[in-house]
């Protein structure tokens, strides 16, 4: 047999190999996205695309940075509580933020990339955690303006994400949601407890929402228009909401609350519509992109901190490991 003919052959094996791989993927695929449609969850041993996986990994990994790194501004204020219950309210809170990160890299680590991976992608800038970390807390009452607005949004997008597909992420999410509600109320306690004190104290809450109101709307991302992973995000039930339809329900919502215990929420454009829901402003996202980009106020700060944190850290997980180890040649 010629050499032209071998390769012929050859090459006609390799393009029947291909087919009927595809053809395979794509009956996997259609069998995937039938098990999503009937409402069942996708756990870590199931068939998935490439794409599924990565997306789900990148949204996880990123909600357990923001979930860490959000301890910071928190923790600032710890020794500047102004009170013991404040303090202890406080404490509670950071420590509920440190499990949520660990429930959340648990969660994505199951679809085969670990801990490591995430954090050293985060300290090497190729991961990103929410953009609301990125500005500072500069009194007590921001401490009840992160609460109040920072979690409020968080609990909005949470309880949508309790019926996301990815089962580990969804079961997740159930009790991160019951702990998240405290740490709104405390939030939405310190604020209404300032609005009840001194002008100065009512200037300086209503000041904390001026600051941080526009932030906490960028938390859900950008329009849906310009959000690249919205379409297959609502096809695989990632997500079951929208960005935009989320930040509508935030703001319909957290209105009403900021007007019970007077204050104003900074928009000149926010009207009541007929249907119920709040017309708002536009937002400023060149600010929003710029912080993303690792511009903002506090970027470089924030993760400074964390990775001087994780290496002096070191010492305890690799003394952790040797334990473990010792219990497994024990046993």
């Amino acid at each position: 047999m010629e050499k032209r003919t071998i390769f012929a052959a050859l090459q006609d094996n390799y393009y029947r190999l291909m087919k009927t791989l595809e053809e395979e993927d794509q009956g996997k695929l259609k069998a995937f996205q039938e098990k999503i449609d009937r409402g069942e969850k996708i756990e870590p041993k199931d068939w998935m695309p490439d794409k599924y996986r990565h997306h789900v990994a990148r949204q996880m990994s990123q909600h357990a940075h923001s979930e860490v790194i959000g301890m910071q501004p928190e923790g600032n204020w710890l020794s500047r509580s102004p009170s013991l219950r404040a303090k202890k309210i406080l404490l509670a809170k950071i420590q509920d933020e440190a499990g949520h990160g660990l429930y959340l890299y648990s969660a994505a680590e199951t679809l085969g990339i670990s801990r490591d991976q995430f954090i050293q992608w985060l300290h090497e800038g190729k991961a990103k955690y929410s953009s609301i970390f990125n500005y500072p807390t500069l009194n007590w009452s921001d401490m009840g303006a992160v609460g109040w607005l920072v979690d409020g949004a968080a609990i909005v997008n949470q309880v949508s994400l309790q019926a996301t597909s990815f089962g580990p992420y969804s079961r997740a999410m159930v009790r991160i949601c019951k702990e998240e509600s405290f740490h709104q109320r405390q939030g939405y306690e310190i604020m209404a407890q300032m609005m009840k004190g001194t002008a100065e104290q009512q200037a300086m809450a209503q000041d904390s929402l001026n600051r941080l109101w526009w932030p906490s709307l960028m938390m859900f991302g950008p329009h849906d228009k310009d959000s690249p992973n919205t379409g297959h995000a609502l096809k695989w039930r990632i997500k079951k909401e929208t960005n935009d339809e989320l930040r509508q329900k935030f703001i319909d919502k957290t209105v009403a609350q900021a007007e019970l215990i007077g204050l104003t929420i900074p928009d000149p454009d926010l009207k009541l519509m007929p249907d119920g829901h709040y017309q708002f402003g536009e937002i400023n996202w060149e600010e929003f992109y710029n912080v993303i980009k690792g511009n903002g106020p506090c970027n470089k700060q924030r993760l400074a901190h964390h990775i001087k944190a994780h290496e002096d850290g070191a010492w305890v997980r690799e003394a952790a490991m040797a334990y473990a180890d010792k219990q497994v040649i024990k046993n």
